[in-house]
């Protein structure tokens, strides 16, 4: 699919990202091997146009208009055994470092805020819905997000502990829907 488009707005006064996904995929990717995860996550974010075909539950609507995410360096032995077997296949046929754990707070569709969703094609990712359809599109909302909890609540299957990270990550995508999105993020930073 193409890729989703990544540039530098101002919108209302705020630098932000802006994040467009026209049936496309590709995630913003800054890595930080080895970094501990931080105590909290905030930033703020923006829905201009939302994608009404997401559906996170689905394959088929396996598409989010924004997600910011941190993924995490979950030692291999704590994955569940078919999954560390996927995962190093994975690894294999990509020729990449691929995380073993990733966890997203999304703004979704239909989706209940609160709900954690594990990602249609692979549990090695786990949304977190914070906003959904029902958001006013347009309008700036704040996210604070207590790292420690949102990880073990998704990931607490399968460690009791937080892993360091690798990258953090801010998304979106359309390739699965073949919809249309754009979105922005400002202001995002670690809180030790």
């Amino acid at each position: 699919p193409p890729v989703t488009r990544y540039s530098a707005e101002t919108v209302a006064g705020r630098p932000a990202l802006r994040i467009e996904a026209t049936a496309s995929y590709g995630n913003l990717v800054h890595t930080l091997p080895g970094v501990q995860a931080p105590r909290t996550l905030r930033w703020d974010w923006r829905l201009q146009q939302p994608n009404r075909a997401v559906d996170l539950r689905r394959k088929a609507g396996d598409d989010a208009a924004v997600k910011v995410c941190l993924s995490f360096d979950l030692p291999l032995e704590a994955v569940p055994f078919v999954e560390r077997q996927l995962l190093r296949l994975a690894r294999s046929r990509s020729g990449e470092a691929l995380p073993a754990a990733t966890l997203c707070w999304v703004w979704a569709g239909a989706e209940e805020r609160g709900a954690l969703i594990d990602n249609a094609y692979s549990r090695r990712v786990r949304f977190i819905v914070l906003r959904n359809g029902s958001d006013a599109a347009g309008a700036w909302l704040q996210e604070s997000r207590d790292v420690a909890a949102d990880f073990l609540r998704a990931f607490g299957d399968e460690t009791a502990s937080v892993p360091p990270l690798t990258a953090v990550i801010v998304a979106a995508d359309a390739d699965n829907t073949g919809g249309r999105s754009v979105a922005h993020v400002q202001g995002l930073e670690f809180e030790p």
